[in-house]
């Protein structure tokens, strides 16, 4: 693969996995719109990896807080902050691996990779968004996540495993729904992805193991790098502009590439 192909993969997974707009998507469209090769397994794992590395150093603080969380409930204590914060997590995680097997053993995940599912998952949950954004209350934060809405923006999060929908797109949906900030929903959505992309990338890894398959080191290496500084300075920006902007401009963008995938898949 070229240098400007692996930046072009690295770029936008790192753009589009924390922005409400699908990273999937993106990449499954990337291939069907320009004609290049698929980038492989390889490239996922270490564009997951980048991300992964970019959210936990912007949320150290509650990165932290959770590890020390899970050493204590590993002990079968849920007597701290940071416990209490580690089993949410988990429960959060519990739906998308259940249904992400299932997906990956039936089939069913790469029948549901196309034009026309991103295109329709693009407006609709886009519209959903926009409605929870709109018409969600503002009573909740962060510390007061709950085992119940946990567990309610976990099952939200497996939906998130139809291309087109975004992970972080309908976790924030659900958060708004449940009546948690902007900001608030925002950060509960991107802890939450924390374990879902450690998940995925362990998945995506066996299965790079099984094909024996490692790559080139330097290829690895420049995607890991250009993701993570894409993901830090996308989800920077996005934290700091909730403060003063809806998440509208993002539904707009939804919406927007919806019809086109839709004009360009039914003519």
């Amino acid at each position: 693969m070229t240098t400007l192909h692996l930046l072009i993969i690295a770029i936008i997974q790192g753009i589009t996995e924390f922005l409400p707009v699908s990273s999937s998507g993106h990449l499954i469209l990337l291939p069907s719109l320009t004609g290049m090769a698929d980038q492989g397994q390889v490239i996922d794992v270490a564009a997951h990896i980048g991300t992964l590395c970019a959210v936990v150093l912007y949320f150290w603080t509650d990165v932290k807080l959770a590890l020390g969380g899970t050493l204590r409930l590993l002990r079968g204590k849920i007597d701290t902050r940071g416990a209490f914060l580690a089993l949410c997590l988990i429960i959060a995680t519990v739906p998308v691996i259940i249904l992400g097997l299932i997906l990956k053993v039936t089939g069913l995940s790469d029948a549901m990779r196309g034009i026309t599912v991103i295109g329709w998952t693009m407006i609709i949950f886009g519209i959903f968004l926009y409605w929870a954004d709109q018409n969600g209350a503002e009573e909740k934060t962060a510390a007061s996540w709950s085992l119940k809405d946990a567990l309610k923006m976990g099952l939200w999060q497996a939906v998130a495993l139809i291309p087109g929908t975004s992970r972080s797109g309908i976790t924030i949906t659900a958060g708004r729904m449940l009546g948690y900030t902007r900001t608030d929903a925002a950060r509960l959505s991107m802890l939450m992805s924390i374990p879902t992309i450690i998940a995925s990338g362990a998945l995506l890894g066996l299965d790079v193991i099984a094909a024996g398959d490692i790559g080139e080191l330097r290829d690895i290496g420049l995607v890991v790098l250009m993701s993570f500084a894409a993901a830090l300075l996308a989800l920077t920006l996005m934290m700091r502009l909730l403060k003063s902007v809806s998440f509208t401009p993002y539904v707009i963008y939804r919406i927007a590439l919806g019809f086109v995938l839709l004009w360009i898949a039914y003519t």
